[in-house]
């Protein structure tokens, strides 16, 4: 049995999926991700000495602002009254770079994945700008799921 698209009709054509009848629900999503990148922007990135400010502190902010904008950016999401977006960046010496974690919640129809995955990376993205002036070659990666809670679908825990 082959999965069934949600976003197309039967003539496939593309479609928001219809959540007017699922219940609301209490709903939270938490991403994570990172960014590497030399010894030398990750030290002044880390210690707030970058060309462009403190990029940390201006990343967490945007990846927050990502999260509300999120259907505005991903054409099929719904747009959702978003209760908490929170957005973590911890310095990691073992990677030379930065692990980004967005936790998103809402109480609603539909989840928070798309939200907290585009927190991330935004968040990711916006310390890529801030430090491109002193290493081009960053690299971000890893933009996962790492759990969902709430709605019909039940919960979610990556196992990896």
């Amino acid at each position: 049995m082959s999965a069934k698209l949600t976003h197309q009709d039967d003539d496939g054509r593309v479609r928001m999926v219809d959540v007017g009848d699922k219940d609301e629900t209490t709903r939270r999503a938490v991403a994570t991700g990172h960014i590497t990148m030399s010894q030398t922007a990750y030290q002044a990135i880390r210690d707030g000495q970058g060309p462009k400010g403190d990029a940390l502190k201006t990343a967490e902010l945007a990846g927050i602002m990502a999260a509300k904008k999120t259907s505005d950016l991903i054409p099929l999401c719904h747009p959702l009254p978003i209760t908490q977006a929170k957005v973590a960046i911890s310095a990691s010496d073992e990677i030379s770079g930065f692990i980004i974690r967005a936790e998103v919640s809402t109480r609603g129809r539909t989840g928070v994945e798309m939200e907290a995955l585009t927190a991330v990376s935004v968040t990711a993205l916006t310390i890529y700008d801030m430090a491109k002036a002193l290493d081009k070659s960053m690299r971000i990666s890893g933009i996962v799921l790492e759990e969902k809670t709430g709605g019909k679908s039940g919960d979610y825990q990556r196992d990896d």
